[in-house]
């Protein structure tokens, strides 16, 4: 459809539309398996538990820092 037909559709019309539009890419997606989406779980959780170590370890260290600096 061209901009000018959806422009002249109604509220409802569009919103039907684009929630056909939805359905019909979605069927395209390749879903992961359970055993990838484990996988990925796992990677992010590791990630994340790294990123927080290595803030708070800067935390720390600014923190003695400051202390000594300004007592």
């Amino acid at each position: 459809m061209s901009s000018t037909n959806t422009e002249r559709l109604g509220l409802f019309s569009r919103m039907s539309l684009f929630l056909r539009q939805v359905t019909f890419e979605l069927k395209k997606v390749t879903w992961p398996t359970k055993d990838q989406l484990l996988t990925y779980t796992a990677v992010v959780v590791v990630f994340v538990i790294i990123m927080a170590l290595i803030i708070a370890a800067f935390d720390f260290a600014f923190v003695k820092l400051v202390l000594v600096i300004f007592g």
